[in-house]
């Protein structure tokens, strides 16, 4: 039974100075089973991983460029209710809608949506007061400020790369941003108790070529499901199933999620990352990220005391 699913910016990193050491081993594994992993399997194992760090993931749009501030989650297949989107009355542009007389937008989301339940649509309309009348200059955007993005939210980061290790009883999910590392557990069962925490719980196994992923325990604390703050609770339950396309040179997820607390009815999103060559590079997100231009943003997270 796994015992933590999660890892903060700090505990990830010791994880990434064991890469080479571990990517290794996964490929030891690998060869002996016959695929990067053997646990909890029904078909063909997807090779998410690159055994020496040579490619990885980079999330892009609808149209198959590289997705930036302004790109959120895809539309689910037809039928089914997609994400929150930005309030009608605030369009969001991002960075690639930049040009003459049209620059970037703070992104204000759609506190009316029927999907919420009140308390969830009057916590996003604060969240975009703040951001409105100035008092907070930038909304909050986890992965930006040094925070682990929750999940699902930490697969829309754009900036930097993500990388699969897999092995028989854990696929790890590594950003090159701050070394973040997210587990899943290749096992059945979730734990009987689920301490919350930044990533929750994941448990996963392979299904005909795909990787399905169940996640629990997603701590409440600094963690929204996308750009526009959309909260949760602790009933947060999320579904993916991960696939590579018929070359492999692409990688989809479908999300669902599920909160009676906080939606009137399951949502769905998706994403999509394209194979990118080029070796791993270290990116320490609390260097130089200061608050330069008195925008009054959130505070980076500190550590309350010394590990040694």
């Amino acid at each position: 039974m796994p015992t933590s699913a999660s890892t903060g910016p700090r505990a990830a990193r010791k994880i990434m100075l064991l890469g080479a050491v571990a990517v290794t081993l996964c490929a030891a594994i690998a060869a002996c089973t016959g695929g990067p992993a053997s646990a909890q399997t029904s078909g063909k194992i997807p090779e998410l991983a690159s055994s020496t760090f040579e490619w990885a993931w980079v999330r892009v749009r609808a149209d198959g460029r590289n997705a930036l501030y302004g790109d959120g989650w895809l539309d689910p297949p037809a039928g089914l209710r997609g994400p929150i989107k930005n309030h009608p009355d605030h369009p969001l542009q991002g960075n690639v809608d930049r040009g003459p007389g049209r620059q970037v937008t703070l992104a204000i989301g759609n506190h009316l949506d029927p999907i919420l339940k009140p308390w969830a649509a009057e916590q996003m309309r604060i969240s975009n007061e703040e951001v409105l009348t100035g008092k907070r200059g930038m909304p909050f955007l986890a992965t930006s400020r040094c925070y682990p993005g929750s999940v699902p939210g930490q697969l829309l980061w754009t900036t930097e790369p993500f990388y699969f290790m897999q092995n028989p009883k854990t696929v790890h999910m590594v950003w090159q941003r701050d070394s973040l590392s997210r587990r899943i557990f290749m096992t059945d069962k979730h734990s009987e108790h689920v301490k919350p925490s930044w990533f929750g719980e994941s448990i996963g196994r392979y299904e005909n070529g795909e990787l399905m992923v169940d996640t629990i325990g997603v701590s409440t604390k600094m963690s929204y499901l996308d750009m526009f703050r959309t909260p949760h609770s602790d009933k947060l339950h999320v579904t993916e199933r991960f696939k590579l396309t018929a070359d492999g040179k692409f990688l989809e997820a479908q999300v669902k999620v599920e909160d009676d607390v906080t939606f009137n009815e399951p949502m769905y999103m998706a994403a999509r990352w394209r194979k990118q060559v080029g070796p791993w590079h270290e990116f320490i997100c609390a260097e130089n990220n200061g608050d330069l231009f008195s925008h009054n943003l959130f505070p980076l997270p500190e550590a309350k005391q010394l590990d040694f």
